[in-house]
């Protein structure tokens, strides 16, 4: 279980009202009572007010004079005004003609094949692989994702990824997440990454290093599943509790044009799932991003990116359809349909290049990663990418803004350990893992342009 509260325990005690009777207790004479209500009738008897007379209207009686109905220079203001009115009224309809007909050419119908229909009455391992790691993924997740059944795993509902605490799912103590156990999962033989830091961790107090407190899952398509252009639509019900993180996106394939994020990123979905007030959005909230840049230091993603935000009601109460639509000349990420659009991006014939206003920071065109790109326009973004579902824990990245309700402070040395401490505030808002976990219930995916037989 989690650290027991450190605080201590306040004693009650008890007041009485010795010798006064009950504090609401009426203890004047039935003479009294009258003589007010008496005294109360006549001053409110004074205050009525008499009965106002009928209404009766001013409207004119009978038969009158209409003298404007025949004067001709009220005729021929009247066909002025009207004239006006239907002009502007016409020119409305021509330029909101013009405006949806030209809207309408740039999302043209298209051919597209269906590559993936998955309703999850299984974890097919023709589609699906498991991602095990310990590192946090590059954002400092609190998270260690695994193969556990219990983090991942099929039901009646769909799939499920639930996040659970390292030492109610593994043999390790509360102790030894933060002191003198070591972590291997080379040798056990799950790790997935390459990295030596992702794959082991040793527990100690001296270097300020512990176990991931919570076990999670993360599970995509790479080498099975992925698209070149087309769409992809996720029917998902998100998470609830504090600082959890459900996501819905894509990498590429192969790393065509450098590290990340040079060679880009889709997050469809992401959001968290605290409570409405956290800043920057809690579990009524999402948003999609776009991440792309020569180097880490330059990501672009603050120029391509879109938020939505239900009203009285959050993304963990029902499904939702959260869906991508991606062509060569635009992306759009929507929920529910394709008319609740979330991002809308454009891609610009110069290209991301030209986007980023990189030549403004001194940067050569050699530095281009795009420059020899097949298609300018949508580089890095036309590449095949894969899709990724996961439920992460707690970030150091400022995914989760610092606050005063956050435990944790961004690049203090001590985020995993002053988030783990704070267990007794945030675990019991995670409830039952109906509700802590994020439930897939179909996943489509479809590649633009007809079935190759």
């Amino acid at each position: 279980m989690y650290p027991p509260s450190s605080s201590a325990s306040s004693s009650s005690g008890s007041s009485t009202w010795e010798g006064r009777g009950s504090p609401y207790q009426d203890h004047s004479s039935s003479s009294d009572r009258i003589s007010v209500y008496s005294v109360i009738s006549e001053y409110a008897s004074s205050y009525i007010q008499p009965q106002k007379r009928p209404f009766v209207t001013s409207k004119l009686q009978g038969v009158y004079q209409q003298p404007w109905l025949t004067d001709p220079r009220l005729k021929s203001r009247k066909r002025n005004h009207n004239a006006i009115v239907y002009t502007l009224s016409c020119i409305g309809i021509v330029v909101a003609t013009i405006f949806c007909w030209t809207g309408s050419r740039e999302f043209k119908s298209r051919d597209y094949c269906l590559v993936l229909d998955d309703s999850f009455k299984t974890l097919d391992p023709d589609v699906w692989n498991y991602e095990v790691q310990v590192d946090g993924f590059g954002n400092g997740q609190f998270d260690w994702t695994t193969t556990d059944p219990r983090n991942v795993f099929v039901d009646h509902n769909g799939l499920r990824i639930v996040p659970t605490l390292t030492n109610e799912s593994t043999t390790i103590t509360n102790d030894q997440l933060l002191n003198g156990y070591t972590l291997n999962l080379t040798r056990d033989g799950t790790c997935t990454s390459t990295l030596q830091t992702a794959c082991g961790i040793k527990s100690s107090k001296k270097l300020g290093t512990m176990i991931p407190p919570v076990r999670s899952g993360r599970i995509n398509t790479k080498g099975k599943k992925g698209i070149r252009f087309g769409k992809v639509e996720v029917e998902a019900k998100l998470p609830s509790g504090d600082w959890l993180w459900p996501a819905i996106w894509m990498m590429p394939k192969s790393s065509a044009y450098g590290t990340w994020p040079a060679s880009g990123e889709i997050d469809i979905m992401e959001s968290r799932g605290n409570d409405y007030d956290t800043p920057e959005g809690g579990k009524d909230y999402f948003g999609s991003t776009l991440h792309w840049g020569p180097n880490a230091g330059a990501d672009g993603y603050w120029r391509t990116f879109g938020t939505t935000q239900l009203k009285r009601s959050d993304f963990s109460k029902e499904f939702h359809t959260f869906g991508l639509e991606w062509t060569e000349d635009y992306l759009v990420t929507y929920v529910g349909n394709r008319i609740h659009q979330v991002m809308y991006i454009k891609f610009e014939q110069e290209g991301f290049w030209h986007r980023g206003e990189y030549a403004k920071t001194n940067a050569t065109e050699a530095a281009n990663p795009w420059r020899n790109a097949g298609v300018k326009q949508a580089a890095p973004f036309d590449e095949e990418f894969f899709l990724i579902l996961n439920v992460a824990v707690g970030a150091s990245n400022g995914y989760f803004k610092d606050s005063p309700q956050k435990p944790w402070i961004d690049r203090s040395g001590r985020e995993m350990q002053d988030f783990w401490k704070s267990a007794n505030q945030w675990y019991p808002t995670w409830g039952p893992e109906e509700t802590r976990g994020m439930t897939v219930r179909r996943v489509r995916m479809w590649q633009e342009g007809k079935c190759q037989n």
